[in-house]
């Protein structure tokens, strides 16, 4: 049996309508492909998704085309100049709006697949270079933050040698205020050398002493 008729009305499930829209732009990008290979047509298709998603297709530069279709329609006599060149930027415009925005999908990793080898290794070779200067800016504001870090604790470490020079004085004040003076702290620090030496002294000689003795 054959296919039924079509009726030509909108699609009311959503899911049904995303498909068949789907399948019929895949196959008006072929036919108009097809088209421009067989007979060296000039074509430039432009399709918007009810989502806004836009396709295309071009057999050159898309601005190009339709720049010659407005020049095409646009040459009657009595058209005026300055609406041609206002209508002329309004198409260029928004030509470069619309590559830019299928580039900016393209570098997302959406819509690659009407690309071709070249169009795919430009992008490519893009995202590296991206991706190198922000690891580079990456690295950059690693070290900035190190050397911050370390001039942070140099600082705290100049810090604590103050207070640890504040404390040790604070304790010779309060020793030298607690013994009478500075003469008696000084006498108090000597007999301790002293007393210090003397045991020494005697401890060396009761080891050799006794190393004669053996």
């Amino acid at each position: 049996m054959g296919r039924g008729k079509v009726v030509m009305e909108r699609i009311v499930n959503k899911i049904n309508r995303q498909v068949t829209f789907s399948k019929r732009r895949n196959g008006l990008l072929k036919k108009a492909y097809e088209l421009s290979l067989l007979c060296d047509a000039e074509i430039a298709l432009i399709i918007f998704s009810s989502h806004g998603k836009l396709s295309e297709f071009a057999t050159i530069d898309l601005a190009k085309t339709l720049e010659r279709y407005r020049q095409f329609c646009y040459t009657s006599e009595g058209s005026n100049m300055n609406e041609k060149e206002g209508y002329k930027q309004v198409l260029i415009l928004r030509a470069k709006y619309e590559s830019i925005l299928r580039l900016h999908r393209n570098y997302l990793g959406e819509e690659l697949e009407p690309l071709n080898m070249k169009e795919l290794h430009k992008i490519e070779k893009q995202l590296e270079r991206t991706l190198s200067q922000a690891r580079k800016r990456k690295t950059e504001l690693m070290f900035e933050e190190l050397e911050k870090l370390q001039q942070k604790a140099h600082d705290l470490g100049e810090e604590n040698q103050q207070l640890k020079s504040k404390l040790e004085k604070g304790k010779y004040l309060q020793a030298v205020k607690e013994s009478g003076g500075p003469s008696v702290v000084l006498r108090q620090n000597r007999l301790r050398d002293a007393l210090e030496a003397f045991f020494t002294m005697t401890y060396k000689s009761e080891s050799t002493t006794v190393t004669n003795i053996t």
